[in-house]
């Protein structure tokens, strides 16, 4: 089993920037990717970004240029910096992992973007 813990979430006014991180532990094989999906109220989950155990990174286009996902593969953690946030951001954003051909995921954190 894996558990996956989401910190980094809050209200933030339109322009302003957020951190999220998602700590990893329990049976993790050496070569997983991680990312976030968000889902925003009355609306399907969707990626906002990945990234392999390698680097390789992918983001929503709605996201390229604004948000950075990066990992410490020693912590097993991975952050996501959110800048220039907008409203259209607001969202629970959950994080995840893919390890071993199961996918795990953490328990979401909100994400509000208003003046």
């Amino acid at each position: 089993q894996v558990q996956l813990v989401e910190s980094g979430g809050g209200l933030v006014q339109p322009g302003g920037s957020l951190r999220l991180s998602c700590a990893a532990s329990g049976s993790i094989f050496s070569n997983y990717a991680m990312g976030w999906y968000r889902q925003a109220p009355g609306k399907e989950r969707k990626l906002v970004t990945a990234i392999t155990s390698g680097g390789n990174t992918n983001y929503a286009n709605s996201v390229k240029g604004r948000f950075t996902i990066s990992r410490d593969n020693a912590k097993n953690t991975v952050y996501l910096q959110m800048n220039s946030l907008k409203p259209e951001d607001t969202a629970v954003y959950y994080c995840y992992i893919f390890s071993g051909g199961v996918q795990y995921w953490g328990k979401g954190t909100q994400v509000t973007v208003s003046s």
